[in-house]
């Protein structure tokens, strides 16, 4: 049986292209919902440094080449972190009902992982993809890579992760859409009028079930 019961844990993927602002929304709903955030590109931008990696020169050459990072390695961090915040058992202001709340941004980005994702850890509940123009997004990356130190902060990588976002993680959308699952946010606006938008859906999610939304 998968390690997460679903009655005790609800997951919330947070899809969108490169720039859509997965990031900045994640911690405004994080600030609402006492969600634990856990970023896949954090986990293994953090991971292809820690000494003794077994996948840190794989990781490196994903994130240089705009290309997905093997499912395995990515579930297996993700099943790490939410292992450890289950056992501190509670994470932010939320959690009061004893249920894990986990916001996953940046994943799954392939179908294989998304499957591997519902069959050894849990079902999500809700996929929020935020959407925007390529334009806008690449405006984004650029004034970000000024100061963010990140190696794929630049138009060749970007470029690369444009197309790899169309080619592989749009039909884990379409998937989860069939599921009537996802929840698409036009990410064009201000940070304000994309958390508003945001926001709503996730009220509505926990309305829907018997999770206590935190005051």
């Amino acid at each position: 049986m998968p390690p997460f019961d679903n009655s005790k844990v609800t997951v919330v993927f947070v899809l969108g292209g490169p720039g859509a602002g997965k990031g900045t929304q994640c911690a405004r709903l994080v600030q609402d919902f006492g969600f634990c955030h856990l970023s896949a590109g954090d986990l293994l931008r953090a991971e292809q440094h820690r000494e003794g990696s077994t996948y840190g020169q794989l990781i490196q050459k994903c994130i240089r080449e705009g290309e997905i990072v093997p499912m395995k390695v990515t579930v297996e961090l993700l099943e790490a972190a939410m292992n450890s915040a289950m056992q501190e058992g509670r994470t932010g202001d939320g959690w009061a009902d004893g249920k894990g709340r986990f916001l996953i941004d940046g994943f799954p980005r392939k179908m294989d992982q998304a499957h591997k994702f519902n069959d050894d850890l849990c079902h999500p509940s809700l996929i929020l993809v935020f959407s925007t123009t390529e334009e806008i997004m690449l405006a984004r990356l650029l004034e970000r890579g000024k100061s963010s130190g990140r190696e794929d902060d630049n138009v060749e990588s970007i470029m690369k992760r444009f197309k790899t976002h169309k080619e592989q993680t749009q039909p884990v959308i379409d998937y989860y859409a069939t599921r009537n699952l996802v929840a698409e946010i036009d990410s064009s606006g201000s940070v304000e009028e994309v958390h508003q938008q945001a926001s709503v859906v996730v009220t509505r999610l926990f309305a829907s079930s018997d999770s206590t939304i935190p005051k």
